[in-house]
């Protein structure tokens, strides 16, 4: 397939810019587009998707924001090799944009390889403050438990007192508000959840960071299965 041959649909949404850096998102990711490949200009590509080329230049800036082009004025726009630049912005892309399921079991294999770690770090160095909210998050704050489950994991991320540590579960926390309920619609998983809470509030409480890895490790494999059949079995009904 040829460059040119890629920007051909013509946009019918209301966010002209957002499809735009959908289509070529999608195109570069899947490889249709390859790294290095330099895009046609602003004005072919504004005539190939029906738009004036203020929009087609909004979405080469998102798309440069993304690590997906590279923008040299006066040579030329070029793909980059998302898979060398790519940063977890590009992941939320990617999951809001097109087929998500690869994506989202993509972000649960990397978070129960992070996640208990973090656990255990929270168990070593967490304060009298950090426990006083976990424990009021697990057993008193009256929350739908897929925004308690978020909560103790951000506290948990808090009580590491390291800052990457807290942006990276932001970062998950955010997917799962919009696709925990392919875990949380099953009340087996909220029962389990329930459990986890509990059981992690203690290990914390005392500073066991062994217990608090292993309990992390086993709620976040259960959970990567749970999901893993909940979408096998949205796809087998639609299919």
């Amino acid at each position: 397939m040829s460059v040119n041959a890629v920007f051909t649909r013509s946009i019918t949404r209301s966010r002209l810019s957002d499809e735009i850096v959908t289509i070529i998102q999608q195109q570069i990711m899947s490889g249709a587009i390859a790294p290095g490949t330099r895009l046609p200009t602003e004005r072919d590509l504004a005539e190939s998707f029906k738009v004036n080329r203020t929009t087609v230049r909004e979405a080469l800036r998102k798309l440069e924001n993304l690590d997906l082009l590279d923008i040299n004025h006066g040579d030329g726009v070029y793909a980059k090799n998302y898979l060398e630049s790519g940063s977890l912005d590009l992941i939320k892309a990617a999951i809001y944009s097109g087929d998500n399921c690869k994506s989202i079991l993509d972000i649960l294999e990397v978070r129960r390889i992070i996640v208990p770690e973090m656990a255990s770090l929270a168990a070593q160095r967490r304060t009298a403050a950090d426990l006083a909210d976990l424990r009021h998050a697990v057993l008193k704050a009256d929350l739908p438990m897929l925004e308690k489950d978020i909560k103790v994991h951000q506290l948990i991320a808090r009580s590491t007192h390291n800052l990457l540590c807290t942006i990276i579960l932001n970062f998950f926390n955010q997917v799962f508000r919009d696709y925990g309920y392919l875990y949380f619609d099953d009340e087996r998983n909220v029962t389990r959840s329930s459990t986890f809470h509990r059981e992690i509030l203690e290990a914390i409480k005392n500073r066991n960071p062994e217990e608090a890895r292993r309990i992390m490790q086993d709620v976040l494999l259960y959970a990567e299965k749970a999901v893993r059949s909940s979408i096998a079995a949205k796809s087998q009904k639609e299919s």
